[in-house]
């Protein structure tokens, strides 16, 4: 058995960063009952113009079917989304933003960038550049 002691203290470090991230940057959004993924879907809707193929959702947010099924059915109870089967192909559904979503998203928006510059203030803009570069590099030998 190949140990790599270095491979490990990386992940362990890796792991701890981003749950006191993740915490850190959705303790607002859970106060206003929403999830990190609920509110990442509601900017990407948004972002995209209004409406987006859950699929093609799911796939730019890199969630499971389960999830984004989860986590649109808690968005449609708030008000937030509504679900249509396409008309182009009724096997497929739709998600679109409601004007309760949008105006969530505007609310929301401004104050969680701040909080997201605010937790990466410890690094330069190299070293955002040398994270980001790092874990698309990780993500992609996962894959």
């Amino acid at each position: 058995m190949l140990e790599d002691p270095l491979a490990h203290r990386a992940l362990d470090a890796l792991m701890r960063a981003e749950t006191r991230l993740t915490r850190r940057l959705g303790s607002e959004l859970e106060r206003r009952g929403l999830s990190a993924t609920g509110f990442a879907m509601l900017v990407v809707l948004q972002s995209a113009g209004g409406c987006l193929e859950l699929r093609t959702l799911r796939h730019r947010l890199n969630v499971s079917k389960a999830n984004a099924s989860e986590v649109t059915g808690t968005l449609e109870s708030h008000g937030y989304v509504r679900r249509d089967r396409s008309l182009r192909d009724r096997r497929a559904v739709m998600i679109w933003i409601t004007p309760s979503g949008e105006e969530l998203v505007t609310d929301l928006f401004p104050e969680h960038a701040r909080r997201v510059r605010d937790a990466f203030t410890p690094l330069d803009d190299s070293e955002k550049r040398e994270l980001a570069r790092i874990c698309r590099k990780l993500d992609r030998a996962a894959a």
